[in-house]
């Protein structure tokens, strides 16, 4: 389940810039549930972006490296991360490319690495021995590649629900904010919480999609919001249980705003055994019906 801005840092956050940072002028512009940008205030906001290495040259990787003022690498798939380059890695490809990543990566630069990936990807993690790896939720969409990123600014969360956690998180979010778009840093409890809610919404919504072929996220909400919210309730409700956690109220409510946001995505169900995994660790095994 990711444009002005404020960001929630943390003091037990480590904050690296150990290269020197680009500093970009942006210009500071309200926002509303629409994603209108045309009204604008005069303020200015400096913003420190700092040089990364992007893994992934789809649409995120680019809409990032475009982000940022030239010193980024890009790295294709299957080509090696460099060693010598200091700074955060942003993984951008699809989950089940995920191990090929890891091993194009010296062991040295793990804890560097920053995850953009969907999903529960707390298992894997597990499996990799990469313990509690930077991972941020993209709340936004790149609809083509090339073409900019619509961010997930809903009428119930204005303020955008794009978060980042780890210790690159607030590069992470400097370099979002300089793409205009949203991004909070979030702590690790907030942020699991979170990212359960974006795995409820893919599951929810890919789910009744594929069962009515050619539905967008968008017709989802508008056509077949009971079937949608009948899943979201009893995801929901499973994941509280497993996980120990209580959700904010209004998920559903939150869930259909950014789809509204992000009406035009298509629906689709890809990646199906590692999906199913992911379900299974968020919401307990014995919870699913087969």
């Amino acid at each position: 389940m990711a444009p002005a801005l404020s960001i929630y840092s943390s003091s037990s956050l480590w904050h690296y810039c150990p290269k020197p940072t680009l500093r970009v002028i942006i210009p500071k512009f309200k926002t509303s549930a629409s994603l209108s940008t045309s009204s604008s205030s005069m303020a200015a906001t400096t913003v420190n972006v700092v040089p990364a290495v992007i893994v992934g040259g789809g649409r995120v990787g680019k809409a990032l490296q475009d982000m940022g003022g030239g010193d980024d690498v890009l790295v294709k798939r299957g080509e090696p991360v460099p060693l010598d380059f200091e700074g955060p890695i942003l993984v951008c490809t699809r989950n089940d490319d995920l191990d090929s990543v890891l091993d194009s990566t010296p062991k040295s630069r793990w804890s560097d690495l920053v995850f953009f990936q969907n999903g529960m990807l707390e298992p894997w993690f597990q499996s990799k021995g990469l313990g509690d790896a930077d991972q941020v939720l993209a709340y936004f969409a790149v609809s083509k590649l090339g073409e900019p990123p619509i961010d997930g600014i809903t009428d119930t969360n204005p303020e955008g629900l794009t978060a980042s956690y780890g210790k690159w998180a607030s590069a992470v979010s400097a370099r979002l904010h300089a793409g205009g778009l949203s991004c909070k840093v979030l702590e690790k409890d907030a942020f699991q919480k979170q990212m359960l809610e974006k795995l409820i919404w893919i599951c929810a919504f890919m789910l009744v999609g594929a069962r009515h072929p050619g539905a967008t996220v968008g017709v989802v909400e508008k056509e077949y919001r009971s079937e949608v919210s009948a899943l979201i309730a009893e995801l929901a409700s499973a994941a509280a249980a497993e996980k120990g956690i209580v959700f904010e109220g209004a998920i559903e409510d939150r869930l259909c705003a950014y789809s509204r946001a992000v009406a035009h995505f298509p629906t689709a169900v890809k990646e199906v055994e590692l999906e199913e995994r992911m379900v299974l660790f968020a919401v307990g095994e014995g919870n699913c019906r087969r």
